[in-house]
């Protein structure tokens, strides 16, 4: 394989060991640090999806800047507000403060990681590739959770120590991301612009932040306050989550570049209805018990589903206009899919308030119904003008 190949490879083990043991780890130490409630949790996601909706303009401001080094930058700021959230707040205001700088970092990476990966990709197995590259971060995620799970339980960790962890591993990313070669950048003009051809993309990506947010808030949220699981439990489930991924990812990307984007995200819209459903209202129909054993599957269905991601991205790349636009238009996306996350993580406070959780993970469930109407408007170019243009980089042995 290619050395930028390798070296973005192993950024990734590094990065996806840091982001989950944050993952495994935050909503616990809000509960211990903060005692939040239902509604403050949720509040809690205007700062912490407010670069998301910012992302768009940072990468206008960085356009000098090319994905690969934009990386950097955005591991440098996930190490930054670890090390800062871990150690130095206080309070919970200077909490939020530091989570913002975090999630300036994280936002900054969800489009770079696509558009990497995908300069990474031989013409026609764009999917195998980015299946590939998420199954490597899975790998990750196990050892980052099981760390977590065998620090918390046997070696006396405290969350210091798994931020702490977490810093060392953004830093290493940063530094293998640097030595990459340096590839062409784009004109700040071209991050800001809207193209009405790629409406649908953008509705696409609307309908999956929107659902994303549901469970980023609020699935982990259940699991810590409604079924009372410690920090393991999270741990335990991102664990399991990460070695089904090893074998789902790549046969999702075989399956994307083999049936299309349209029926891969048909199958995750209707698949997503049963897992809303299951996590709002099995406490209501079994016992506590079994129906922790249903959240706990959701939960872990959802993890997998999250990844489908990349099948919008490849649509992107086939409908694209011009190659130059698929970096700065995934950009976009995020952008504005996190105006509407953001309505939607303090819809779903207010709803968790005044009619209980189960009824959060309901609009859930209307969400995917609008997923699904949206996925079966997707047509895909059999050779789209941008896709035939990419050039990716020698490599050997997929």
């Amino acid at each position: 394989m290619s050395r930028e190949l390798s070296l973005f490879i192993v950024a990734s083990l590094a990065m996806g060991m840091a982001y989950s043991i944050i993952d495994a780890t935050f909503n616990n130490f809000l509960n211990e640090r903060f005692a939040l409630s239902g509604f403050e949790r949720s509040i809690l996601e205007i700062p912490r999806e407010l670069p998301g909706l910012l992302v768009v303009f940072a990468s206008a401001l960085l356009w000098f800047l090319c994905s690969r080094r934009l990386a950097v930058v955005a591991m440098l700021l996930g190490a930054a507000g670890t090390i800062l959230i871990g150690f130095a707040s206080p309070t919970y205001v200077v909490m939020v403060l530091w989570l913002f700088i975090y999630s300036l970092g994280q936002h900054i990476f969800i489009p770079l990681s696509s558009a990497i990966g995908m300069e990474l990709a031989e013409e026609g197995k764009t999917g195998q590739r980015l299946g590939q590259l998420n199954a490597i971060r899975n790998l990750a995620a196990i050892f980052g959770s099981f760390l977590v799970f065998i620090g918390f339980k046997y070696l006396g960790f405290t969350f210091g120590h798994t931020f702490a962890l977490a810093a060392v591993a953004f830093m290493i990313a940063a530094l293998l991301m640097f030595v990459m070669k340096p590839e062409q950048t784009q004109p700040p003009a071209l991050h800001l612009k809207l193209h009405r051809e790629y409406r649908l993309f953008y509705i696409l990506s609307v309908l999956y932040g929107s659902r994303k947010q549901l469970f980023l808030t609020f699935a982990p949220w259940v699991l810590v306050t409604v079924f009372h699981q410690p920090t393991q439990t999270i741990a335990t489930l991102l664990m399991i989550g990460g070695i089904i991924g090893i074998v789902f990812q790549p046969l999702l990307g075989w399956a994307t570049d083999r049936l299309g984007e349209r029926i891969v995200l048909m199958c995750e819209s209707v698949l997503l209805v049963f897992v809303c459903l299951g996590y709002g209202f099995a406490r209501f129909l079994v016992s506590e018990n079994t129906a922790f054993l249903i959240a706990c599957g959701c939960f872990l269905v959802d993890q997998m589903l999250m990844s489908v991601n990349m099948a919008r991205s490849m649509y992107m790349k086939k409908i694209a206009l011009q190659p130059s636009h698929v970096q700065p238009a995934l950009t976009m996306s995020v952008s504005i899919d996190h105006v509407f996350s953001i309505m939607v993580a303090l819809l779903g406070g207010l709803i968790w308030n005044r009619l209980g959780f189960q009824y959060v993970f309901l609009l859930g469930t209307f969400i995917a119904l609008g997923n699904l109407l949206a996925a079966l408007q997707v047509r895909v170019p059999k050779s789209g003008p941008a896709s035939a243009a990419f050039t990716p980089e020698p490599m050997q042995g997929d």
